[in-house]
């Protein structure tokens, strides 16, 4: 079993993939070649956001908004401690500074809450993180922004796909910032990723940004960065999407399927909370579990692949220390010492499902 079956889904898809990747290879365009706004117009049309600016990773996604930002040094954005060190990473590395707020405990997302006690005179933004495919509560921390004057950009890397109140992530706020790595709900077979807005200024500033800041070529008009996202790449998501719907269908039911295995099979095992005005396109299937390492060697040995994510707070990371108390985050902190990642993918079948449940169900004993 894989954690995440990325075979399978080629299998069923290679005709497509390879038909578009070979159409590249005899066109030649591998940089913002026809598939990049093919892609980029195809996903806007998904999304309902105004723009979509194909960028070279999740990552650099981040970046650039920031950028498009003009944000300042010194200048404070407010996000999670729980998530991939690349949300805290390209705060700092704009010059900013993060400033960490704890998590709801039931959806590990950021507490809304929390947000304006932790906003001064030099904050800038708010950076949420849809976490492991479930949007956090945006329409809250929207009007929050808008009190303060803040610009709003959800770090989408892990819920492409997924709808709060109906709308989909990516078009629920200033800026929208989403991964195609290989493992993410919608991937291609390398690094890339998109920004999404309806701001027409900060769309244009984002994509002269992504092209070392050029309005034209060989006019700069403002610092940028080497952000395209290689045309091969567009044309590995455009493969995938004739089945996108149907793949998001199935991480629905097999989210459900868990829920209701689980419960019945491990009663005591808590489970993220999945808002009833939301989904969860669950790029991880993830649990709280105590005793974490031992439970995963059981698993291990039934032959159940696991992860963690992420088993360590930012403001934990000694790259970050230093920009929080470490007793701050106190839901954060336990979160990373329980959380465990199952398999997950929209093949995953039945029987695999069922010899997952049955194994966690013996393994915590």
């Amino acid at each position: 079993m894989d954690f995440i079956d990325l075979k399978s889904q080629y299998a069923a898809l290679r005709d497509n993939i390879n038909a578009r990747i070979q159409k590249v290879l005899d066109h030649g365009q591998y940089i913002l070649g026809p598939e990049v706004r093919e892609m980029e117009e195809a996903l806007t049309a998904y999304t309902g956001a105004t723009h979509c600016i194909s960028v070279a990773s999740g990552t650099e996604a981040l970046l650039i908004c920031l950028m498009a930002l003009d944000l300042r040094p010194g200048d404070e954005v407010i996000t999670s401690p729980f998530t991939f060190a690349a949300t805290a990473e390209m705060i700092v590395l704009a010059g900013g500074v993060p400033v960490f707020v704890d998590i709801e405990p039931e959806t590990a997302n950021l507490d809304a809450e929390l947000i304006e006690a932790a906003i001064t005179a030099r904050t800038r933004a708010i950076m949420p993180v849809s976490l492991y495919g479930q949007v956090a509560d945006m329409d809250a921390i929207n009007a929050i922004a808008d009190r303060h004057g803040l610009a709003v950009i959800e770090d989408a890397a892990q819920s492409f796909g997924a709808t709060y109140k109906g709308r989909k992530s990516c078009n629920l706020s200033t800026f929208g910032c989403t991964s195609f790595f290989p493992s993410k709900p919608l991937g291609c077979y390398g690094d890339g990723g998109a920004i999404f807005t309806s701001d027409e200024v900060l769309a244009k500033a984002c994509r002269e940004i992504r092209t070392h800041g050029q309005s034209q070529r060989y006019l700069h008009t403002r610092l940028g960065v080497g952000g395209r996202m290689d045309t091969l790449q567009c044309a590995v998501v455009l493969g995938k999407l004739d089945r996108f719907e149907w793949e998001i269908r199935r991480r629905l039911a097999l989210g459900e399927a868990y829920k209701r295995k689980l419960r019945a099979a491990a009663p005591g095992l808590r489970l993220l909370d999945v808002r009833s005005d939301r989904d969860c396109v669950w790029a991880q299937y993830t649990v709280f579990v105590d005793g974490r390492e031992a439970v995963q060697a059981r698993l291990k040995q039934a032959g159940v692949p696991t992860a963690v994510h992420y088993p360590r707070p930012l403001h934990h990371q000694p790259a970050y220390a230093h920009y929080a108390v470490p007793d701050a985050c106190p839901h954060s902190i336990a979160a990373a010492a329980q959380v465990l990642s199952l398999p997950m993918s929209a093949d995953l079948t039945e029987a695999q499902q069922d010899q997952v449940v049955d194994a966690l169900a013996a393994a915590l004993g």
